[in-house]
């Protein structure tokens, strides 16, 4: 057991984390220790430290929702003893030791790294659940992802190929085209050269699926080319801004419009979220998902990756190393 550990925190809102030397966590009695590896930086991270997030937490506060690293100690009967390799999903998750609930803990797969598996569960989840459960993406169908290089936007583009769908991947940057189609992605749209992305839409066919974690003009646009009795996730909005949705079209036309927040069905439906979770896992122990790391970073460099979800640089997730 370290005597010391590093952890990041956000001690103001506006501010991104410092690093600090903190005494390790006691373990409380149903709970698991945790020797983090890695963990991951998502959007939410980024509105929490601004105070932004929809689940506020007042400051001071160990950032991070996500992550993977070795059981230290584990209450008896849990299911899991010390060594175990598992990935976490709660809150505080950028420290070297932490204590987490047993159900936020998931055995990975052996063959699957750390690396891999400390940005899987928020990313894949997301949009494996979104994908099969609300928009019943069915095989043939046109799915259409916005912000597709992006940490979720990428396992989107994954899933919907590994469903049998036709993937049309939206981009901002030629550069991000190749990883959009090498993901699965049978057409890939570069937005900064793309004067109406509604009309190119309609012009690929038509779209079955929208899957939008950016919102604002681009899920407007991706909207106005859903066919008749389509669907449309609302994950996010990397933009800064909700889409103005007309919702006198999808009267018309038929259109669901589905809210989604993972994090939501820990409460919502738990067992729905963890038969996700295992069903990832199993295509991953598949070789039928292969998770990329936009960029791997040392905790002493987390305000970097702030910046980079800050200017949506990144191609796929950001990681910090422990």
């Amino acid at each position: 057991m370290l005597e010391k550990i590093s952890a990041a925190s956000v001690n103001s809102y506006g501010q991104d984390p410092a690093i600090e030397e903190l005494s390790p966590p006691i373990r409380p009695q149903d709970e698991v220790l945790l020797r983090m590896r890695c963990g991951a930086l998502n959007f939410a991270d980024l509105l929490q430290a601004r105070g932004e997030y929809q689940e506020r937490i007042q400051p001071p506060f160990v950032p991070g929702l996500e992550g993977a690293g070795e059981v230290l100690e584990a209450p008896e009967g849990s299911g899991l003893i010390a060594g175990d390799r598992v990935a976490v999903c709660y809150p505080g998750t950028l420290a070297q030791i932490i204590a987490a609930p047993r159900d936020a803990c998931l055995k990975i797969p052996d063959r699957m790294s750390f690396e891999q598996a400390a940005g899987f569960q928020i990313a894949y989840g997301s949009s494996h659940l979104a994908l099969t459960g609300l928009a019943r993406l069915q095989p043939d169908e046109t799915l259409v992802v916005l912000g597709a290089a992006g940490g979720v936007g990428l396992t989107a583009v994954e899933i919907g190929h590994a469903l049998g769908a036709r993937v049309i991947g939206v981009v901002r940057g030629a550069d991000k085209l190749q990883t959009v189609t090498d993901a699965g992605a049978e057409m890939a749209i570069d937005s900064a050269e793309c004067t109406d992305l509604r009309a190119e839409l309609r012009k690929a066919g038509g779209v079955h699926v929208v899957y939008d974690p950016v919102g604002g003009m681009s899920g407007k646009q991706a909207f106005g080319a859903l066919r008749r009795g389509g669907r449309f996730l609302v994950i996010g909005f990397a933009s800064g801004t909700p889409p103005e949705l007309p919702l006198n079209h999808a009267l018309v036309k038929n259109i669901a419009i589905h809210g989604f927040y993972w994090g939501g069905y820990r409460e919502l439906n738990p067992t729905a979220l963890r038969q996700s979770l295992e069903e990832l896992f199993a295509l991953f122990d598949k070789g039928k998902l292969t998770p990329v790391a936009g960029e791997i970073l040392p905790l002493s460099r987390l305000a970097d990756g702030y910046e980079m979800l800050r200017s949506r640089k990144a191609v796929g997730k950001i990681l910090i190393s422990m």
